[in-house]
This record gives structure tokens, sequence and C-alpha cells, in this order.
């Protein structure tokens, strides 16, 4: 048997270096779910072999991740201009269309904590537009739209503690649309940990205490409003609203 020379050896070394990195491209991008990487490589030379080089096969990849890269950041920006979209609709009121918005952009970013709280907001404000004298499909449409806004509230809340918005709104739509009062006290109290001084929310959270029969929490509510506020209409409402629980608590 001839021996090989210097240079056949080096040969058989480059071409079995580079059928080792194609192997090892194939096997990677069927574990990894890029195998459309690799067929686009293969594609990249003559006849549809792979580069011939290893400089070759480097390009070859580097030229794929970047268009991959820009791939990934197109589909990011249009996850953005739906969410852009879906904010100019809310702002419009056009809450039904928001919706549909907001459920595209919530494809492309499904851990988007403030997508879920517009979800929530579209949903609350397109079930209120349902009146409860229609006839029985209005009526599940509207309880299924609430629905859908608690839900998305709760996901915000789950996605994000520190999110005050979605907690404040979640009260809101218990105590106002839901009657669960009792459900809203936490949620307010946990916001007003994060935004001390709101007196709106105040007034909801003494509303929770005064139809959960805590009267006395209610009227601690109200003197911590009146310390607060230099509104005259909402000193004026904190001062009837504790007027109003003392008088059947103690028949001032």
């Amino acid at each position: 048997m001839k021996k090989l020379t210097r240079k056949a050896i080096i040969l058989l070394a480059v071409l079995t270096l580079i059928v080792g990195v194609l192997l090892g491209l194939f096997f990677y991008s069927r574990s990894s779910g890029q195998s459309i990487l690799a067929t686009r490589i293969v594609e990249m030379g003559p006849a549809g072999a792979p580069p011939a080089t290893i400089e070759g096969l480097k390009a070859a990849i580097a030229t794929y991740e970047n268009r991959i890269e820009q791939q990934v950041k197109d589909v990011a920006q249009v996850g953005i201009y739906w969410k852009i979209l879906a904010t100019r609709l809310m702002d419009r009121k056009m809450y039904g269309e928001a919706l549909k918005a907001i459920e595209k952009a919530v494809e492309f970013y499904p851990e988007d904590p403030s997508l879920q709280y517009m979800e929530g907001i579209s949903a609350a404000n397109l079930a209120k537009s349902i009146h409860n004298v229609g006839g029985s499909d209005q009526i599940i449409q509207r309880e299924q739209l609430f629905k859908l806004a608690e839900e998305a509230y709760l996901r915000a809340i789950a996605l994000d503690p520190t999110y005050s918005r979605p907690k404040y709104a979640l009260a809101v739509l218990y105590v106002f649309e839901l009657d669960k009062s009792e459900a809203a006290i936490p949620y307010l109290l946990d916001y007003l940990r994060l935004q001390s001084k709101d007196v709106d929310a105040m007034f909801v959270l003494a509303r929770s205490y005064y139809t959960t029969n805590q009267g006395q929490k209610a009227v601690d509510v109200y003197d911590k409003i009146l310390s607060l506020t230099k509104d005259p209409v909402k000193k004026t409402e904190a001062e009837n609203n504790k007027k109003q629980i003392l008088d059947g608590l103690y028949g001032r």
C-alpha cells in the first residue's frame, strides 16, 4: 500500500473536518428547530452543494444568522405596531377594534403585563356598552366580556406584582360591575401601598368597607381623604359620606 503524501493527509483532514462541521450543523439544527438555517447554508454552494471551505461555511453561517436576527427584529416590530394601534383605538374609545388589535399584539408578546391591562380596560368598557335589559345573548356577551376583563387584570398582576394599574382597575370592576366588594379590598390595599395618595382609590376602598358592613373602617378612610384632599368637591363628598355612616352606626 502506498504511503499518503503530506499534502494528501492535509487534504483528507480538511475534508474530514468539513464533513464533521456539516454533520454537526445538521444535528444541531434538528435539535434546536433551526433546520432552515442548515438547508439554506447548503443551498449557498454551487449546484446545491455546501461551501467547500471552512471560511465559506463560516461566512454562510454568519450571513444567515444576520438574516435570522433581522427577521426576529422585524417580527418584534410588528408586535409593537399592533400595540400602538390598540392604544390609538382605545384613545378613540373604539374598544371592540382595540380588543382585536390587542389579541394580535399578545400573539407576539404574551407576557407583556401592559397588554393584559389594556385588554382588561377594553373588555370592561365594551361590556358596559351592552345594556343588561337586552336579550339573553346580549347578557351572556356582557358577562363574558366582564370575565375576560377580570382574567386579563389578574394575568397582568401575576406577570408583574408591582404593576399598580391593573389592581385598581380590577377593584373598580369588582365594586361597580360584579358586586364583589369584599374581593376588591385586598387589591385596593395593595394599590394604595404603591400609590399612597390616590384619593379616588380611597373612595372606592371606603365604599368597599361600607358595603361589606365595615363602617368604622370606611370612616377611617374618609378621615384620611379629608386630611389629604384640597379638592372642595371631594372634601364635601367625603364629609357627607362619613356623616351618613356615623349616623347609621351611632344613631346621631
